[in-house]
């Protein structure tokens, strides 16, 4: 009995391209090196110490029990500081988009001139590179300790971070459109606000509304070097090893960043 032949017109189902293994030489290179890195790195990272999770599981369950009996008599504090730390983070991220939106522009190799994206790229790695509480701390003390500190911090770190999301949207883009409007003799703003805004905008949006979701995170850090919000009040409690008000202001943060994170969702649902 004879196999059925495919049925007419369908053709044979077209195999997968097969690479040679000089082909696959690099890829062997990339995963061998990480792996050397992993192993080379076993020693500084004090891997050696993950049984120490099981054989003092004794002092982790001691600090779980107080932990785990939340002290909500000052809630009213918790949740003005919570909120506090949204508005830091709301405003720095603001302060970033506006940053971010004319040194994006400028980053982009479809857009800018070679001789201006190189400068303005290196700017954009030193502003993500410098970690938010040296930033922070330098504003703190030019401006004293407050949340405008925090603002700052993270409208600088994370215009960084949102001017190379934004470049590589730019970068990504439709021709078609921009070409459109400069066949009709439109300058390059007019190309830039008419054919390049129009299709990055939603996408930009939704970078900045992820990061808004970060920056609500990262503000609690910066409480660290007292730039305010309910960090500061978090890292008092702890110092304090006042457990049982500790628990509640982390239940008071997870739920407000679990709010946050389902509406940024609905809203980047919505544009994109």
């Amino acid at each position: 009995m004879t196999a059925a032949s495919p049925p007419q017109g369908l053709g044979e189902i077209p195999q997968p391209p097969q690479r040679s293994l000089i082909q696959r030489a690099p890829d062997f290179f990339v995963w061998g090196a990480v792996i050397v890195l992993l192993v080379v790195g076993f020693g500084p990272v004090d891997m050696s110490h993950l049984p120490r999770l099981f054989t003092n599981s004794d002092n982790m369950r001691e600090f779980a029990k107080d932990f785990m009996r939340p002290d909500f008599d000052l809630w009213r504090l918790y949740v003005a500081q919570m909120w506090l730390t949204i508005q830091i983070a709301m405003w720095g991220t603001t302060l970033a988009v506006v940053i971010a939106i004319p040194f994006g522009l400028a980053c982009a190799r479809n857009v800018s001139p070679a001789w201006l994206q190189q400068p303005m790229r290196l700017l954009m790695n030193l502003l993500r590179s410098i970690p938010d509480l040296v930033v922070g701390t330098l504003f703190i003390v030019a401006v004293g300790l407050g949340p405008f500190a925090g603002v700052m911090a993270l409208a600088l770190n994370t215009g960084g971070v949102l001017a190379k999301l934004f470049s590589e949207a730019v970068e990504s883009i439709d021709k078609g459109p921009v070409e459109g409007v400069r066949a009709t003799g439109a300058s390059k703003l007019h190309e830039v606000i008419w054919g390049v805004i129009p299709q990055v905008g939603p996408l930009w949006t939704s970078y900045a509304l992820y990061r808004f979701e970060s920056n609500s995170r990262s503000a609690t850090v910066l409480g660290l070097i007292g730039a305010g919000g309910i960090g500061q009040l978090l890292f008092e409690t702890l110092n304090a090893f006042d457990y049982h008000h500790l628990s509640a202001i982390v239940i008071v943060i997870i739920v407000a960043v679990t709010l946050i994170d389902i509406l940024s969702q609905l809203m980047r649902s919505r544009l994109l």
